[in-house]
């Protein structure tokens, strides 16, 4: 099928510390375990309109060295979709987070302390959420 081409890349690692310190672990705060990337391309099926999904997934990792306090997954759909006006001339759009996911893009776990909190602190999940639904138009022109 000269008209879709469909691409999936797979990563999955362990990554651990050589050193085990007793009491502490070994695990690599936020080495991902798990991410796959894949998706579907459609080129000029109707009369030089060409785009597709995309799927982004990351699986949940350690956030600490003894692997007691561990992240969700992420999970992101999105599509584009373009037109070819000429050979010089295409216009696309696309669509983020489709799904409107609440997840977090990164996740960190570690002590820290607001002003009037005790010295000592508070251990913590401190995150920063996938962006909203959120829509690009852009123009691409070559020359």
């Amino acid at each position: 099928m000269h008209w879709l081409t469909l691409d999936a890349d797979f990563s999955f690692s362990h990554s651990r510390f050589r050193d085990n310190v007793a009491g502490e672990g070994n695990h690599v705060p936020n080495a991902v375990e798990t991410v796959v990337a894949t998706g579907a391309t459609f080129h000029r099926v109707f009369k030089g309109f060409y785009g597709g999904p995309r799927l982004r997934y990351l699986g949940p990792r350690a956030l600490n060295e003894d692997n007691t306090q561990r992240s969700g997954s992420t999970i992101l759909l999105s599509a584009m979709l373009g037109y070819e006006v000429n050979k010089s001339l295409r216009i696309q759009a696309e669509i983020f987070n489709m799904l409107n996911r609440k997840d977090d893009a990164i996740t960190y776990f570690y002590t820290s302390r607001l002003p009037g909190e005790a010295n000592k602190g508070a251990d913590d999940f401190h995150f920063h959420p996938v962006e909203p639904v959120s829509f690009r138009i852009g123009f691409v022109m070559n020359y």
